[in-house]
């Protein structure tokens, strides 16, 4: 999971729900691990009902009580809230200017030795960038659920997705963030679709690795199942086999006193044997169905199990923010020793640099993994500026 994803944690269910029934003027009675909750006649929501109380953490807790509900994230309460609360605010706009906003560093320059003296912005134009915020449910039949909340940013023109514009918007509209003013957007509904489509894509292509996760652990889970079961199946065949094997000695012993018994113990010993085949018959017939299946792998069996273990991926947009900000460029003053030398790219509010920069030996693009090493003999990655400085040492 990348940081522009929320995992939706018990705390972050407690917080979200808290905040969102206070806006509909709730007050909240906490007492141990139950909220009363009381609303004011003004307000109108299927969500509150005459003497509410939400049970936090385990369902178990609720016991069937009338009006008493439980809060999770797998909630059905929960899932209400997230619901009505998209139903009432969809779609909004937020403005993320350079005014008083440190200016980002990217990684490749943060993580080098070389020192950034001085860092000037300057903005020469506005843009506007939309951020789709989805709820991701990745959950099995039978114990694996994964939940979060995941950012998507792409400019509106451009359709260029813009990862870092994604975290400064969670930073923005955190819990513990500052209040954040939002105006009615201004994006036509058609380029809104199109621009979600977009987004759609890049979603999936994001939670590929998470959905692989569980995907792994789902399987050992099904694996772990499947071998159970066969193991009992085997056990279930040499207790029979057991037990075939007694059923026979005694029919044998019944037959040899049959042949020198008198009559009325004959009859007697006869009824008995008859009783002992039957057995034996519905033993054979166990063996040999539980045979068949084993050597056939237990096919139904274990697409039962499988089946239980199967992903279910629900993908669903929440929110649709359209953001203004400002595009243009940051001027860096680096130093490294007496060595000093300026650099001006392409930056964004809210986005930082948005251009590329080359390595002057190998021409590697600078990144998260490969770090500004010298600004001597122009920008060099560590690799080059560690061979660069074997040859003149």
């Amino acid at each position: 999971m990348t940081d522009a994803a929320i995992p939706v944690t018990q705390s972050a269910v407690e917080r979200i729900t808290e905040q969102y029934l206070q806006s509909l003027g709730c007050t909240i009675e906490k007492q141990d691990n139950q909220w009363v909750i009381a609303s004011p006649d003004s307000t109108h929501s299927e969500l509150l009902t005459d003497g509410l109380t939400l049970v936090c953490g385990d369902e178990d807790d609720v016991g069937g009580r009338d009006n008493f509900e439980p809060l999770h994230p797998e909630s059905a309460f929960f899932q209400r809230i997230l619901s009505q609360a998209s139903e009432r605010c969809p779609t909004g706009k937020i403005a993320i200017s350079s005014a008083g906003n440190d200016i980002r560093i990217p990684e490749w320059l943060r993580q080098s030795d070389v020192e950034v003296s001085d860092a000037d912005f300057a903005p020469y134009y506005d843009r506007t960038a939309v951020v789709i915020l989805y709820q991701v449910t990745i959950e099995t039949v039978s114990e694996y659920q994964s939940e979060f909340l995941r950012a998507i940013a792409l400019d509106a023109r451009s359709e260029e997705f813009l990862p870092p514009l994604e975290q400064t918007f969670l930073e923005l509209t955190s819990l513990d963030g500052a209040t954040v003013t939002s105006d009615q957007t201004e994006i036509d509904p058609t380029d809104a679709r199109e621009l979600l489509d977009t987004a759609n894509e890049r979603l999936i292509e994001r939670i590929d690795e998470t959905i692989d996760d569980i995907h792994h652990e789902a399987s050992r889970a099904a694996d772990a199942e499947v071998e159970e079961y066969r193991q009992m199946q085997q056990q279930r065949i040499q207790e029979l086999q057991e037990k075939r094997s007694s059923l026979s000695s005694k029919v044998d012993e019944l037959s040899e006193r049959i042949d020198s018994s008198e009559e009325a113990e004959r009859v007697e010993a006869l009824k008995k044997r008859k009783e002992l085949k039957s057995e034996l018959q519905d033993v054979d017939a166990e063996l040999k169905d539980i045979r068949r299946l084993r050597d056939q792998g237990f096919r139904e069996r274990q697409s039962e199990i499988r089946e239980r273990h199967a992903l279910d991926v629900r993908t669903k947009p929440v929110t649709l923010t359209e953001v203004e900000y400002e595009r243009g460029e940051v001027e860096f003053e680096l130093t490294m020793g007496e060595h000093r030398r300026t650099v001006t790219v392409g930056y964004g509010s809210g986005v930082g640099v948005t251009e590329a920069i080359d390595c002057a030996s190998c021409n590697e693009k600078f990144s998260d993994h490969t770090h500004l090493g010298s600004i001597t003999r122009g920008l060099k990655c560590e690799d080059c500026a560690s061979l660069e400085e074997s040859r003149h040492g």
